[in-house]
């Protein structure tokens, strides 16, 4: 049986760079940002997606309803979380109107912004 050999290379010291700067204090920031991602992904699953697309590919069920992956194209996503929290309502009729708590604004907000296009 042949002796299997490993030689590391620049990307897997950087893997590893990486991998040991998560054991570290940054885990806890990579895995909290981590849920709120998830948090933010199940809510707009949950509230938008019966009109909106909600994920980085996919066409909105309402052709006249905008893809969540390009509302960075129309507004600073950003300062959307303020109107989340406060309550969005819109001029058309179809669109009902929602309001969440800070901790789920800023996990949508998050989740968005993970999912724009340029």
């Amino acid at each position: 049986m042949a002796a299997w050999h490993w030689t590391p290379t620049a990307a897997t010291g950087t893997a590893l760079a990486l991998l040991a700067g998560l054991a570290g204090g940054d885990a806890a920031a990579w895995a909290q940002e981590a849920s709120a991602l998830a948090a933010g992904q199940q809510l707009v699953e949950a509230n938008c997606s019966r009109c909106h697309a909600v994920a980085r590919t996919g066409d909105s069920p309402n052709p006249r309803a905008p893809a969540f992956r390009t509302l960075s194209q129309r507004y600073p996503v950003a300062e959307l979380e303020e109107a989340l929290v406060e309550g969005i309502s819109t001029g058309h009729p179809q669109m009902p109107e929602f309001a969440f708590d800070p901790t789920e604004a800023a996990a949508i907000i998050a989740y968005l912004k993970s999912i724009q296009q340029p």
